[in-house]
């Protein structure tokens, strides 16, 4: 994916300065990276007030994620001819669309339609966000590590503080289906109108190219490592999206919590541990983060499904922060080990393909999840889970350490 930038580009009087529009973007990636996870401790009431079954509940998860992957694979890299500022603004529009849809389509179909838009906003958000804030940071003096750690949190940061917000906005009002989407709503409006004087960083072409689909390759060389990056990233994305999509039926039918704001804070710590572990990590050796990262994500896992065994909710939350940490710091290194196994010319292409195969991780699992509760016991979906994902990081973290 080629990039197309000014070098200081200028900044017109209507814009604002560089090192404004940084954290103006940096704040609207965080915000609708904490849109995306709002419906989280919402389920359950969801499916108490509809009686719906669990495997419905999942698939209305699934719909986001099949938005970002269908988002990213057509639009995801527009923004190197289009302009950073409009995706972005395409963005914070479309998902200003899906909050407008929660509030006014509340049955099955419009929860499905209202993910799947939101997806659609992410997908082309994430590439685009990561970029402009690299570019925004350079043209305003700050260094790149500076603005990677700023996008990773508003990423991963953004994620975790979403459920935790919208389940302390549903219990503190008396229509919890309502109140966090109307909020966002106002909070993602208020957005567009900001970022619309941000300083572009991408001279718009005089032709546009034809237009075509992102490529998606997997480089010949370095193709074993490619692919147990692209493990490991499933494997990440497994996790995160079975939290994201069925913490609620694990903790309601589990450990018998009900809370909207308790369903909140299990994704809030898996998450936040990913970015912050993510941050904490950068100076640290490879193979001391992959070897560390193994060993954070099996604890956890075990420690998730022990707690499940004994029902104690506090050694699930502890268990979800030691994965979180783990596979936040796996995620990182299957990235990097994606870039490096590329050629330059086709990088662009290879993490593409790394971030399709991460999300289609939120798909499947999730669905047979959901599937094997209609057949199995919770506890026990829980601990095979546990262990399947355990596995495949532990097998996925090790090659990508040998390499």
């Amino acid at each position: 994916m080629t990039t197309t930038t000014a070098s200081l580009p200028l900044v017109p009087a209507r814009r604002l300065p560089h090192h404004a529009g940084f954290w103006i973007i940096a704040v609207a990636f965080l915000t609708e990276m904490a849109f995306c996870a709002v419906p989280t401790p919402l389920y359950a009431i969801y499916q108490r007030q509809d009686g719906f079954p669990t495997i419905v509940l999942t698939v209305i998860f699934v719909a986001y994620a099949v938005g970002v992957m269908l988002s990213l694979y057509l639009a995801g890299h527009v923004s190197d001819w289009l302009g950073r500022r409009r995706v972005i603004l395409a963005s914070l529009l479309i998902n200003l669309l899906a909050a407008v849809l929660f509030l006014v389509w509340t049955d099955v179909a419009g929860l499905i339609v209202a993910r799947f838009v939101c997806g659609l906003g992410i997908g082309i958000l994430t590439a685009t966000a990561t970029a402009h804030l690299s570019e925004l940071g350079t043209a305003s003096g700050r260094s790149a590590g500076r603005s990677a750690l700023v996008s990773t949190f508003a990423n991963l940061g953004g994620i975790a503080l979403g459920p935790l917000l919208s389940a302390l906005i549903a219990t503190s009002s008396d229509q919890p289906l309502v109140a966090p989407y109307a909020v966002f709503a106002v909070i993602l409006a208020v957005e567009a109108v900001v970022v619309a004087f941000v300083p572009e960083t991408v001279e718009r072409r005089e032709e546009r190219p034809a237009y075509r689909p992102q490529r998606v390759a997997v480089p010949a060389a370095g193709r074993a490592a490619f692919w147990s990056a692209a493990a490991a990233a499933f494997g990440a994305f497994a996790v995160f999206g079975t939290f994201m999509g069925l913490s609620s039926t694990f903790l309601s039918g589990v450990l018998g919590v009900h809370s909207p704001l308790l369903v909140g804070v299990a994704p809030f710590i898996l998450f936040m541990t990913a970015a912050a572990a993510q941050m904490a990590t950068t100076a640290v050796p490879a193979r001391v983060q992959l070897a560390g990262a193994m060993l954070l994500a099996v604890l956890g896992l075990t420690g998730v499904a022990v707690g499940a065994v004994i029902m104690s909710l506090a050694l699930f939350l502890i268990g979800s922060g030691g994965a979180g940490a783990g596979i936040g710091i796996l995620f990182r290194n299957a990235l990097t080990t994606a870039a490096t196994a590329a050629i330059p010319e086709r990088r662009g292409e290879a993490l593409a393909a790394i971030f399709l195969i991460a999300y289609a991780g939120m798909t499947l699992p999730p669905l047979l999840a959901a599937a094997a509760l209609s057949l199995w016991p919770a506890v026990a979906v829980l601990i095979g889970l546990s262990a399947f994902a355990g596995t495949l990081v532990v097998a996925a973290g090790w090659r990508m350490a040998l390499r």
